[in-house]
C-alpha cells in the first residue's frame, strides 16, 4: 500500500444516472459507511452534470471523493462542448480519469494527450487517475511491459516526483474492458510491479512507495476478493458493476475488510 493513503474503490458511472438517481446513491453509501471500517476511499468518477450536486452531498460522508470522467487540457477558449480543470475543481472534483480506453478508442485520447490532461488536473489540485494498458493482440505477441514502459514515458514525461505521487495510475488492460474477462491476481500483479518499479527507475523508492497503483477492468462483486491479492495493488476501478450502488457497496465492504487483514496481520 501507498504510504499514509486509502486504498481505492473507483466507481465509473460512465455516461448513466440522472440527478435523482445519483442522490439515491449517495444516500445508501451513508447508509452504509460503518460498514467500510474507515480503510477505504470511494472514488465516484460521475458525469460533468451530477458533480457539483452530488460534491455537495460529499462533506458529510468521509469515505467519498467525488471525481470527473475526463478533462480538456486547456484553460479556457473555443472547445465547445469540452471542460477544462477549473471548472471541474470548482465544481468539487478531487479526482479525474484520464485516458479511459474508452476515450482513446472513441474520443482520439493520444497518450500525449493524456499527458497534458494529467499536467492540467495536476495545476488545479485534482488526483489524475491515469489509464494504461495493452490490447490483447499486444499481449498475445509478449508485448505488455514493452507497451507499459512506452505508455508510462510518454504520458508521464516532464512529470516531477511530487506530480507522480499525486497521481493514480490506473492498469486498465484493454482486452478486460467491458468484456467479462479479467486479468489474473498473478497477470495483475506483474503489470503493478513493473510500474512500480519504473517509478523507482526514474524517481525513486520513496515516490515508489506513495503513488498509488490500482487495477481495473471487469471488477465485480465475484472477483474483486482475488484481485484485492494482487502484488502492489493500491485499489480497483469498477466500472458496470458499481452502477448498481449495492454492489458497489459490497464491493467496498469486501476491499475494507481485506486492508483492515492485512495491516493486522
Amino acid at each position: 500500500m501507498a504510504a499514509g493513503k486509502k486504498f481505492i474503490v473507483q466507481s465509473n458511472w460512465k455516461m448513466n444516472k440522472t440527478f435523482e438517481e445519483g442522490l439515491a446513491y449517495i444516500s445508501a453509501i451513508r447508509s452504509a459507511e460503518p460498514r467500510f471500517l474507515g480503510a477505504v476511499e470511494l472514488v465516484l468518477c460521475v458525469p460533468f452534470t451530477l458533480l457539483k450536486v452530488l460534491a455537495g452531498e460529499a462533506p458529510g460522508i468521509p469515505c467519498i471523493s467525488m471525481g470527473a470522467q475526463n478533462v480538456h487540457w486547456e484553460e479556457k477558449g473555443a472547445f465547445t462542448g469540452e471542460i477544462s480543470a477549473a471548472m471541474l475543481s470548482d465544481a468539487g472534483a478531487r479526482y479525474c480519469v484520464v485516458g479511459h480506453s474508452e476515450r482513446r478508442e472513441y474520443f482520439a485520447d493520444t497518450d500525449e494527450r493524456v499527458q497534458w490532461k494529467a499536467k492540467a488536473c495536476l495545476k488545479h489540485g485534482i488526483t489524475p487517475i491515469v489509464c494504461i494498458g495493452e490490447s490483447f493482440q499486444e499481449r498475445k505477441r509478449g508485448q505488455t511491459l514493452a507497451k507499459l514502459e512506452y505508455q508510462f514515458l510518454t504520458c508521464f514525461e516532464g512529470f516531477t516526483s511530487q506530480a507522480m505521487e499525486n497521481t493514480v495510475i490506473e492498469y486498465e488492460p484493454i482486452w478486460a474492458i467491458g468484456s467479462g474477462h479479467v486479468a489474473t491476481p498473478q497477470q495483475a500483479g506483474e503489470a503493478h510491479h513493473f510500474i512500480r518499479e519504473m517509478i523507482k527507475k526514474y524517481y525513486s523508492e520513496a515516490t515508489a512507495l506513495q503513488t498509488r497503483i490500482i487495477y481495473g477492468g471487469s471488477v465485480k462483486v465475484k472477483n474483486v476478493l482475488e484481485m484485492t491479492q494482487a502484488r502492489d495493488t493500491d485499489g480497483v476501478g469498477v466500472g458496470s458493476d458499481s452502477w448498481d450502488v449495492q454492489n458497489f457497496i459490497k464491493i467496498s465492504e469486501t476491499c475494507a475488510q481485506r486492508v483492515s487483514k492485512r495491516k493486522a496481520s
